[in-house]
């Protein structure tokens, strides 16, 4: 019982310092779109993450069974190209504030997963929560048509990121169920991610000019992307995933907004009106609902 304790303790500490981080990545990815492409962002910082990982992990991590290597590139398919791609793309379309509360429905989108794979029941809550959350999404993207700028696209693609999040983390709880130690095993889905993203840097070109990157702004910002938010962040989430199950670690995606709110308000003097704070209180309240579910206390493993 005492270790079940801690262990939950770790997961709810791994949870809250990585959505800490994650709150501010919008505003620096938001600083390197002026002057870097969405796929030239995510190659930097999932490359740097990557090399990090495998020389911190101590080599490349073998896959136990033919299946398993499917479920890492699925995992590197989901949470890292398809995800980060489409939350860059969108934040070319909408502020950071925006892209920072619709991604809030990533725990809708992890409980579903969760559901149809791990057989949890959803009760009559979470589908009042769901509700509630969607009118405030809606509300502050209505309120940004003016304000922040809204395009149909741009919140689209946030909601897709959303949706993929929930099955990258359904896949996470899987693999670690498996046995895999956390920092080899981000370290392979990282290594899917960038070769998965190889297909779009074809297409699009890879950069020729790489001085840009040495610019302090730009290099700082890189720094904290690769390092904190992806090497350290990312394994520190898979953690929590592995201790407190993907639909109790996704929980603490509802203080990401407030932690990109506010830095964009200070950072990149973006504004949130009250119609706007209305809306964002509606989705997180709607989120909370959405996971006070009846369910059996976890069973220690």
């Amino acid at each position: 019982m005492e270790d079940m304790q801690k262990n939950r303790l770790q997961g709810h500490l791994c949870s809250l310092f990585t959505i800490s981080v994650w709150g501010l990545t919008f505003v620096s990815t938001k600083v390197l779109l002026r002057t870097f492409t969405p796929l030239e962002i995510m190659i930097a910082r999932f490359g740097l993450g990557f090399l990090v990982l495998l020389l911190v992990g101590h080599g490349w991590l073998k896959a136990q069974k033919p299946i398993h290597e499917v479920l890492f590139a699925l995992a590197g398919l989901t949470g890292v190209t398809l995800y980060f791609l489409m939350e860059n793309i969108a934040l070319t379309y909408i502020s950071a504030s925006l892209v920072g509360v619709i991604v809030t429905a990533a725990p809708l989108f992890t409980a579903l997963c969760a559901a149809a794979v791990l057989r949890e029941k959803l009760s009559r809550r979470f589908f009042g929560g769901f509700v509630c959350a969607m009118a405030g999404v809606a509300l502050v993207s209505l309120a940004g048509v003016t304000e922040l700028h809204f395009s149909p696209v741009g919140a689209l693609l946030g909601v897709g990121a959303a949706l993929v999040w929930g099955m990258y983390s359904v896949l996470v709880r899987r693999l670690g169920e498996m046995g895999y130690r956390t920092i080899p095993l981000t370290c392979r889905i990282f290594a899917y991610g960038l070769l998965f993203l190889l297909v779009p840097a074809c297409i699009e070109g890879f950069p020729a000019d790489l001085a840009p990157w040495a610019e302090p702004l730009h290099l700082g910002n890189l720094l904290f992307l690769g390092l904190g938010a992806s090497a350290t962040c990312f394994v520190t989430w898979n953690r929590a995933v592995s201790l407190l199950g993907p639909v109790g670690t996704s929980v603490y995606i509802y203080a990401q907004p407030i932690v990109t709110i506010l830095c964009s308000a200070v950072i990149l003097h973006e504004t949130m009106t009250p119609v706007m704070w209305l809306g964002t209180a509606l989705a997180l309240g709607g989120l909370i609902l959405s996971e006070h579910r009846d369910k059996t206390p976890p069973q220690a493993s």
